[in-house]
């Protein structure tokens, strides 16, 4: 049987209700002991990362769960990594950019409601990432959830309180699982036998998230230059800017740029992408302005894409170029 690490986060798959709202209190040890089910599939051991609300799990975290799956990496044939729902999706992409190329499954889930409670999703959620994660044609990153299979940069959450909170964006689910056997809908990467991953060790965190509203100005992205490495936009539509290419939105971008920070802009909208050629007010500003366009990456993809690339470099044109290097297919034009 193939031999799987969990890493177990907190979340509120491992929560209980401590007389001020329910809080990761669970252990390891004690998630798998709902699940012995999983014992007829694949040998199990366990790692207990940290015991968070996954709110309070950022790059940090991200890094310390890289890291453990490295020192880990050859001693095992697949890993599963319990996890909160509300920041799985930053984790997952995060992960897809840390650990790159990967032969063997690295799985995250969660669940909606504890696996303590009667009725709760956690179980089969868990049952099914071992299952995925047991499966010899598994490789990198993906978020298993309600049945779904999907890859690690095109995962988000949509619902709050549905069991079906996950979707995959803008791709392909990898596969379902459904009465314990997996469905696979896309065709299996191949890796040369003894191939290794790629681990990266860097994050960049100082990155300004700036949604635009109708009517605002350029003040706050003048104000906040100081701050931050780099800013993604999110823009209306196919995406622009107010005014297009001559504004005072646009001339503060060209500030940004000039003091050689990063601007990157991407859509409000949750499917199919941006096309800043489409309209006037973008196309003058892609041709004024280096500034990146996301097209159709998940917001969660392009955060934690854009901390991976100024982790590893600050030069302008390297910047673009892994920017729109594809991981994981998370870059579609």
């Amino acid at each position: 049987m193939r031999r799987i690490l969990m890493l177990a986060t907190g979340g509120t798959i491992a929560s209980k209700d401590c007389g001020h709202g329910l809080s990761p209190t669970l252990t390891s040890e004690e998630l798998l002991r709902h699940v012995p089910g999983i014992g007829s599939f694949c040998t199990v051991d366990t790692l207990q990362l940290m015991n968070l609300d996954s709110t309070n799990i950022g790059p940090t975290h991200w890094l310390e769960i890289s890291a453990a799956i490295e020192a880990q990496y050859d001693k095992y044939d697949g890993f599963v990594i319990t996890h909160g729902t509300d920041t799985m999706a930053y984790t997952s992409a995060a992960l897809s950019y840390l650990i790159q190329n990967s032969p063997k499954p690295i799985v995250i889930t969660g669940a909606q409601k504890s696996i303590a409670m009667d009725e709760t999703d956690a179980r089969r959620n868990l049952y099914s990432s071992f299952l995925y994660a047991a499966d010899s044609d598994s490789h990198d990153v993906s978020l298993v959830f309600d049945g779904k299979v999907i890859l690690g940069t095109r995962a988000r959450k949509e619902r709050t309180k549905s069991y079906n909170a996950f979707s995959s964006v803008d791709y392909p689910e990898i596969g379902m699982i459904r009465d314990g056997k997996l469905i696979r809908y896309l065709g299996v990467k191949q890796y040369i036998y003894g191939a290794q991953p790629q681990f990266y060790h860097q994050l960049e965190p100082d990155i300004l998230l700036l949604t635009l509203i109708p009517g605002m100005g350029a003040q706050a992205l003048r104000q906040l230059k100081e701050h931050y490495r780099a800013v993604i936009c999110q823009s209306f539509g196919v995406g622009g800017l107010p005014g297009g290419g001559e504004s005072e939105f646009s001339h503060a971008v060209g500030e940004w740029l000039d003091s050689g920070k990063t601007f990157v802009i991407m859509t409000q909208v949750p499917y199919e992408g941006s096309d800043m050629s489409v309209y006037q007010v973008g196309q003058q500003v892609k041709e004024r302005y280096q500034v990146i366009e996301a097209y159709n990456m998940t917001m969660e993809a392009v955060v934690t894409k854009l901390m991976w690339v100024l982790g590893q470099t600050s030069e302008p044109e390297e910047i673009q170029r892994m920017f729109y290097q594809p991981v994981q297919c998370d870059l579609i034009r």
